[in-house]
């Protein structure tokens, strides 16, 4: 399965990347020369996609003229100028942006390699409607930088997903892309709330999958881990 459409959320405020977002949205803070929903937008094109619905609100004009200028994804904007959404009131917003069709949900503090080809692609081709509503890539906590967290989930062998709950810590961090059937958010009221509420329900009924990254993640959450970023990919260049 290719997923045609995906859902960028770039609305956020970007308090923790301050002082570098205060003048732009944390969208078009820079990794590389690069802007973190480029960096996003270019793997979701090398994974086939062909649609990107981009939720705006810091900065909005700013972001939404930059995402413009791409002339190899069509762009949708769903405007929370009025009000911030957060992850799920982001979906849930733009719903009728999204069609019911399998959809992609990406964030735009995530930077990554693939060792192993498109890690988007992979996401996709694992994704079975019949079993899973919700399918999270996730990062081995050894395989990162930028995450202060201790892991989010745990994962059986078939994919199936648990939360870390009581436990002191996981194996594995939700890094940031999922693959989603839509129309979980459909009984949400259009309220501003976490994703995770929606996971919550998913994994209640064996619903929620993961499937592993397979390179290394890094998550661009602050000044610091954007150093360590760039500092990473830098060596990592040919030529370095």
């Amino acid at each position: 399965m290719t997923a045609h459409t995906a859902m960028v959320l770039a609305a956020g405020l970007g308090t923790r990347m301050m002082p570098l977002t205060k003048d732009r949205p944390k969208a078009l803070v820079t990794v590389r020369g690069r802007a973190l929903i480029d960096h996003v937008l270019d793997r979701l094109v090398a994974a086939g996609v062909r649609r990107a619905v981009v939720n705006v609100h810091a900065f909005a004009d700013m972001l939404e003229a930059h995402v413009r200028r791409r002339s190899d994804i069509e762009i949708v904007i769903s405007d929370e100028r009025a009000r911030l959404m957060e992850t799920g009131g982001g979906v849930r917003q733009a719903r009728p942006l999204l069609g019911d069709a399998p959809i992609l949900v990406c964030n735009i503090d995530s930077v990554w390699d693939e060792p192993d080809g498109s890690a988007i692609a992979r996401l996709c081709a694992g994704f079975d409607a019949s079993r899973m509503s919700a399918r999270l890539m996730l990062a081995a906590m050894d395989q990162q930088l930028g995450y202060e967290g201790v892991g989010d989930f745990f994962m059986d062998e078939h994919g199936v997903l648990s939360f870390r709950d009581a436990m002191p810590h996981t194996p594995w961090a939700y890094m940031g892309a999922q693959m989603i059937d839509p129309r979980v958010v459909d009984a949400e009221p259009l309220e501003p709330f976490s994703f995770t509420r929606v996971w919550r329900r998913l994994a209640a009924e064996g619903r929620l999958y993961g499937a592993p990254l397979g390179g290394y993640w890094m998550h661009v959450g602050d000044p610091e881990a954007r150093v360590q970023a760039e500092a990473r990919l830098a060596a990592a260049a040919p030529g370095a």
